[in-house]
């Protein structure tokens, strides 16, 4: 893959030169304590043990609340794929475990809302090689490759090189089901009028054409459309689609029926400007907004 230089055109042009950091410890405490901001996942522990002597570089929960597992690839040799699935693969098998340190961390309320749909590794290192390409491609797994590269003192990249979406895991294999009255996505679809069915077509083709980095996962209670984190998630209803986008609400003119303010309403889905789609014109209205959150996020 090409190398991206990064330059500064602010009188002479000077190119930062990229470095990597001493993944042992300088990455690892940079992203723990900015998870949020970086990868739109909370931060739970560092160095977390498991049962069979085990220990996960770094442990979360992302904002569709999905246990995420970050392992840093310190050396080209290192199979940090395999040694985060074997995580994985210990955390579905131990789900009262990660409600134990979500309760902990983030107390009840929180920990009654995860959703073990899409659980995820994310691999981050300052290359990879094509068969670690290849190798997520073969696996039923969410797992995603992100490079990282530092530039002088205070710039740090992070770039998506592959994604891999794995097939939900089935509802009676989880735990913290959805309450009887609260539809799945695939519910939602099922039972939406016939034009919302189509609309929400358009809006899946509309959002994935944005760019190729962008995927759609279906989350227990809401679609999601990510890059690296998520631009938009839909709710879909009998009549209307409901999405939400990560805008601040301070740039957005709402428009009664058409768009809200959730900062303080609870709703499912991720963002507080809130948009609700009848119709084809809705939709329209829709794309400025939704073409915002994708180049601002």
């Amino acid at each position: 893959m090409a190398d991206i230089k990064l330059f500064n055109i602010s009188g002479k042009v000077k190119e930062y030169q990229s470095s990597t950091v001493n993944l042992e410890k300088e990455l690892q405490t940079v992203i723990e304590n900015n998870m949020s901001a970086f990868f739109g996942v909370t931060f739970l522990a560092s160095e977390y043990r498991t049962t069979d002597g085990g220990r996960m570089d770094s442990i979360g929960i992302d904002e569709n609340h999905c246990p995420v597992i970050f392992e840093y690839k310190r050396s080209m040799k290192e199979n940090v794929i395999n040694q985060g699935l074997f995580y994985l693969n210990w955390l579905l098998d131990h789900k009262d475990s990660f409600k134990v340190l979500v309760i902990n961390k983030l107390g009840l309320t929180f920990a009654d809302k995860i959703d073990w749909t899409m659980p995820r590794v994310i691999c981050i290192a300052s290359d990879f090689t094509k068969y670690d390409e290849s190798a997520i491609k073969q696996m039923n797994r969410n797992i995603s490759l992100i490079r990282y590269k530092k530039f002088g003192k205070d710039l740090l990249m992070f770039e998506q090189i592959n994604e891999n979406i794995a097939s939900v895991i089935h509802e009676e294999n989880a735990v913290n089901k959805p309450k009887s009255t609260d539809k799945t996505f695939e519910e939602q679809i099922a039972g939406a009028d016939k034009e919302i069915k189509l609309l929400y077509q358009d809006l899946s083709n509309f959002i994935l054409s944005l760019g190729d980095d962008i995927n759609e996962s279906h989350l227990k209670l809401y679609a999601a459309f990510k890059k690296i984190r998520n631009i938009v998630t839909v709710v879909a209803l009998k009549k209307k689609l409901v999405i939400n986008l990560p805008l601040d609400v301070n740039t957005v003119i709402f428009e009664e029926g058409f768009s809200r303010d959730v900062t303080n309403i609870g709703h499912w889905g991720c963002g507080a400007v809130e948009l609700h789609l009848k119709n084809k014109a809705d939709f329209e209205k829709a794309k400025t907004l939704i073409d915002r959150a994708y180049n601002e996020n």
